[in-house]
């Protein structure tokens, strides 16, 4: 197994990942998001990228209910998670069976993390890409629709910190985005862009890969304006008045801008 580290860089893997990227990038981004889309229904399946901070899909349901009280109203979001899981961990047949984790009807989107190293590694990107493929032909039979939630990248103190780990993130999440004909939710690239707008904020937990309280508001506020294509700009919420409105205002510009740089690439 190739593990994509500081030291593997020296060996080669760079090159073997930009190659990667470089050709899938160019190609165009098959799903796009719908305007003023009105999911009531879904489930995100990850680990503890999802889960930290009160979980990703409270602050995403709270920017929905902000927005348009009365879709708010009508919400059933689940969120399943596994600590340190890679996507093959999750039984997914089980979790979208209609009534199974109780919500009756079939999920409208399905929101899929896979774990933060299966894109440094050669094997584990193509384990990932497998169950996507498998998991997106059932989640589809069932009538539903995928969306694929792009890792952040490592930051110092963790030991697989590496520049080039977003592209290859960025490059596994777009090549089976577009062979599954999936949704990207781009939050790694909205990382990257926080922290070049606001260098002395932390968007991680000290350890390094977890987000922080502003990393999630982050990643709700890309989610959402991916989901239900509006801009999470002025959107009231804000952590539960944890976050002070200037700062959730530039996190709000800064996942709308990329979001709408992400789909409008060629």
């Amino acid at each position: 197994m190739m593990i994509f580290t500081l030291h593997a860089c020296r060996l080669g893997l760079v090159a073997w990942l930009l190659c990667v990227s470089q050709t899938t990038l160019a190609e165009a981004l098959i799903v796009k998001p719908l305007r003023n889309a009105n999911p009531e229904r879904v489930l995100f399946v990850g680990n503890s990228y999802y889960y930290y901070n009160n979980s990703l899909h409270n602050h995403v349901s709270n920017l929905v209910k902000a927005s348009d009280a009365a879709l708010g109203a009508r919400l059933q979001f689940k969120s399943s998670t596994i600590g340190g899981a890679a996507l093959n961990h999750h039984n997914m047949m089980h979790l979208t069976e209609p009534g199974r984790i109780g919500v009756a009807q079939a999920f409208q989107w399905v929101v899929m993390q896979g774990g933060s190293g299966e894109p440094l590694s050669a094997r584990r990107r193509e384990i990932f890409r497998q169950t996507a493929r498998a998991n997106a032909e059932m989640i589809k039979a069932r009538g539903g629709q995928v969306a694929l939630y792009m890792t952040h990248a490592y930051v110092s103190p963790h030991k697989q910190v590496n520049p080039h780990n977003i592209t290859a993130t960025e490059s596994l999440y777009v090549d089976v985005g577009n062979e599954i004909q999936a949704l990207v939710i781009p939050v790694g690239l909205a990382f990257e862009e926080a922290y070049r707008r606001l260098p002395a904020l932390n968007f991680h937990n000290k350890d390094g890969t977890h987000p922080s309280l502003l990393g999630t508001y982050l990643a709700a506020c890309t989610t959402y304006a991916t989901l239900y294509g509006r801009s999470p700009v002025g959107n009231t919420y804000r952590a539960d008045g944890a976050m002070d409105e200037n700062i959730a205002t530039q996190l709000q510009q800064v996942a709308q801008d990329v979001v709408t740089q992400f789909f409008q690439r060629n």
